[in-house]
């Protein structure tokens, strides 16, 4: 059965569906998450013929975002694809597969050559063709914690830091010129629109009860915004003694930005704990600390996952640190535009993709290229039976190539 998807035409019906699916608290605000959330034009839909009257039977939306990719010294346009949603009366009908060959479809037309996600599930995005090419860890530090960083106290003593509440005018605008400007610094940053950092900045008094106002902490230096991070004081007491935690979201900022603000984080008023919630792999935190040990409840997750819709005009998106010229036979079953053999070069940094006729050297699924289009280390896969070999130290190459010095920056969800 031919699926038919189409730009939605009435937004409270998208929401409401939208409000089924994620089955949250229903909010008299949450029209505002959706004005802000998600273009007009973004936003798409599925009908069945025999599916739910009132609701759609499926949607999905699309963010306009950025994303720094290595070594290019630019943001990439992409799409980041979110507000996926099937209705519990038509699954395992074809919805998903419908509106994700529909996304691909309107997201390579529109010229963009990237689509990610964050997965709500994690077993459903690869089989679409993204690959998991971010991590996020997530841990837990004592009041008063230690950061050692000799070669950085210099720079770190000439910032200092100013606490603002997230909502109050401006902040948000601090927060995206700020994230802006260092994102080509640090891969796998992902930057969202004007309106994407109003969202995060909306906190309405129903959805606040007993909780503070998000605050943010900019770290300055001679007068101008160089880094900041996000965060929640949470109150408790134990046996008479303050001991509350503070959640903090991800740093932005160089190392000795972070520094400054991870100092500043760890010695609040009346916290106990401070929880980082979404730092990266390689951050310089974990060496400051003295290793993943003196971090309490050291948890990895899944950030950033990555499809390359259109390989031709990616490949060439982002520089290579190892050359490499490899043919590759790539299975990608939602947007066959990009299956079959193609010639991968990478060559004084630069790459590039063409059809070729050649023999293939590696057969893979393209959300293998999507896993390591961001510096992720990617050479595992092929010992776990994920990748097929045909010529000895074909895949070696292609993933020293696409592997960065430091692995990619974990992304804010949206």
């Amino acid at each position: 059965m031919d699926i038919d998807v189409r730009p939605s035409e009435d937004a409270a019906k998208f929401l409401a569906t939208d409000q089924l699916v994620w089955f949250g608290e229903v909010s008299d605000t949450d029209a505002d998450n959706l004005r802000l959330g998600l273009p007009e034009d973004q936003r798409f839909v599925v009908d069945l013929p025999d599916g739910p009257v009132d609701l759609h039977s499926g949607i999905y939306g699309v963010r306009p975002m950025e994303l720094s990719l290595p070594g290019s010294g630019a943001l990439a346009p992409i799409a980041g694809l979110t507000w996926v949603g099937v209705h519990p009366d038509v699954r395992r009908r074809g919805v998903l597969a419908a509106m994700m060959t529909d996304h691909l479809a309107r997201t390579r037309d529109a010229g963009l050559a990237i689509s990610a996600l964050h997965a709500s599930e994690h077993k459903i995005y690869g089989r679409y063709g993204y690959g998991m090419a971010a991590l996020q860890l997530q841990a837990t530090l004592g009041r008063g914690t230690t950061f050692t960083a000799p070669h950085l106290e210099d720079e770190a003593a000439a910032i200092t830091t100013q606490l603002v509440t997230m909502s109050h005018q401006g902040v948000a605008e601090r927060m995206r010129a700020c994230q802006s400007s260092l994102a080509a610094a640090f891969p796998g940053t992902i930057v969202g629109s004007p309106d994407y950092f109003s969202l995060m900045a909306l906190e309405p008094a129903e959805a606040l009860r007993d909780k503070e106002p998000r605050r943010v902490l900019f770290a300055r230096r001679d007068g101008e915004d160089v880094g900041f991070v996000g965060l929640r004081r949470e109150h408790k007491w134990d046996h008479a003694r303050p001991s509350g935690t503070v959640g903090v979201g991800t740093f932005c900022g160089a190392p000795a930005a972070r520094l400054a603000l991870a100092r500043r984080v760890v010695d609040l008023d009346l916290m106990g704990t401070t929880k980082l919630e979404n730092i990266g792999a390689d951050d310089p935190l974990l060496g400051w600390v003295g290793g993943p040990r003196a971090t309490g409840d050291l948890q990895t997750w899944d950030s950033t996952w990555i499809r390359l819709v259109d390989l031709e005009a990616a490949w060439p998106l982002r520089s290579y640190e190892d050359d490499c010229d490899v043919v590759v036979e790539v299975d990608d079953r939602y947007a066959p535009w990009n299956a079959g053999r193609w010639r991968l070069t990478a060559a004084g940094g630069e790459g590039k993709a063409h059809r070729t006729d050649e023999g293939a050297d590696i057969t893979l699924d393209v959300n293998v290229l999507g896993a390591g289009f961001l510096g992720r280390g990617i050479g595992a896969l092929l010992r776990a039976g994920l990748v097929r070999e045909h010529r000895d130290g074909a895949y070696v190459a292609l993933a020293r190539a696409m592997r960065t010095l430091v692995e990619p920056e974990p992304s804010i969800g949206f």
